[in-house]
């Protein structure tokens, strides 16, 4: 009696497993068709990216975002310069020379788009419809963001990192505007290839796909489905790290060609990149563990392109000094 009993309880494991499988084949299979009937040809690089988000959600999710960030930054007593009535002196100053980065940017992301459709690229460009938009932060914090839409930041801890490296965060830092403009462009670049919108469906990608492993998995004792799940956390992970990475280095191909449009010098954004490595000491976790490429290998890629954007430049601008 013992031996059908022990081979009905295989037999119904094997079925189980079986039934479990297809489950997984049927979301996997759901997942490929659902990745590739989203994807949209990335601007600029030619590349496919997956997108589901509209360009008018996107950025109006931007604003959003935008007024969201801001009001925080004021809660937090960090003042975004200008954002009331009178604005004179310094935070006039400051703010001014800004939007001037900006607007040559700008102007510059126009043309390129425009540019690029005419030599075959097929994309649908926005920078002539964005509705740009710039604030200085006052906080000690080193960053600058732009979001869909052109609504662009700048924080006044980047400042002598762009500036005159001296530690110290005044006018002179702005007084050459190149490192500032390398900034700006990289941001800009990612709005303009719409990479927020692209993180945004590789995540619900990941969900659908964690909701799938979920149920197939779901009669497990919780430590197996914990083990399982995890590991399919770091995979996923994994990819949308690459692909961040990916994005960071797409955004400096972008802004360096909005760069030398504007006439703003090339040749500072590899030292830029060394100043960025040297924040917090040097100390950065290995690159494929981060969001971002090594400050080296960004330094490394700007010499790379150095010729062909020393050669834009001196043809949009005349000769380098």
């Amino acid at each position: 009696m013992r031996m059908p009993q022990t081979f009905g309880r295989r037999g119904g494991g094997g079925s189980f497993l079986r039934g479990r499988l297809t489950i997984l084949l049927i979301a996997a299979v759901g997942l490929f068709l659902y990745w590739q009937m989203n994807q949209k040809p990335a601007p600029f690089s030619g590349r496919s990216q997956l997108n589901t988000i509209p360009i008018q959600q996107e950025v109006e999710l931007g604003q959003q975002s935008y007024l969201q960030i801001l009001g925080q930054e004021q809660g937090q007593g960090n003042e975004v310069l200008c954002a009331r009535d009178m604005c004179t002196g310094t935070e006039a100053e400051l703010t001014s020379r800004v939007r001037e980065i900006g607007a040559r940017l700008q102007a510059a992301a126009i043309e390129l788009e425009q540019d690029l459709l005419a030599e075959g690229y097929n994309f649908t460009p926005v920078a002539d419809t964005f509705d740009w938009t710039y604030y200085v932060v006052d906080s000690k914090t080193p960053n600058a963001f732009c979001l869909p839409g052109g609504y662009v930041a700048v924080y006044t801890g980047i400042l002598d990192i762009t500036g005159n490296y001296d530690g110290e965060v005044s006018m002179a830092d702005i007084a050459d505007p190149d490192k500032l403009a390398v900034v700006m462009g990289h941001e800009i670049g990612h709005a303009l290839a719409h990479h927020g919108a692209e993180r945004m469906s590789q995540a619900k990608v990941v969900q659908i796909g964690q909701v799938a492993v979920g149920v197939g998995f779901g009669d497990m004792d919780a430590g197996q489905q914990r083990a399982i799940m995890q590991a399919f956390g770091i995979a996923a992970q994994g990819g949308m790290l690459k692909f961040s990475r990916k994005h960071e280095t797409e955004a400096d191909k972008i802004g360096l060609d909005l760069l030398v449009r504007a006439c703003y010098d090339p040749r500072e954004a590899p030292e830029l990149w060394q100043r960025m490595g040297e924040i917090g000491g040097g100390q950065r976790p290995p690159e494929w563990m981060s969001t971002h490429p090594a400050s080296e290998t960004r330094a490394e890629n700007f010499r790379r392109w150095m010729p062909d954007a020393i050669a834009a430049y001196e043809r949009n601008c005349g000769p380098l000094p």
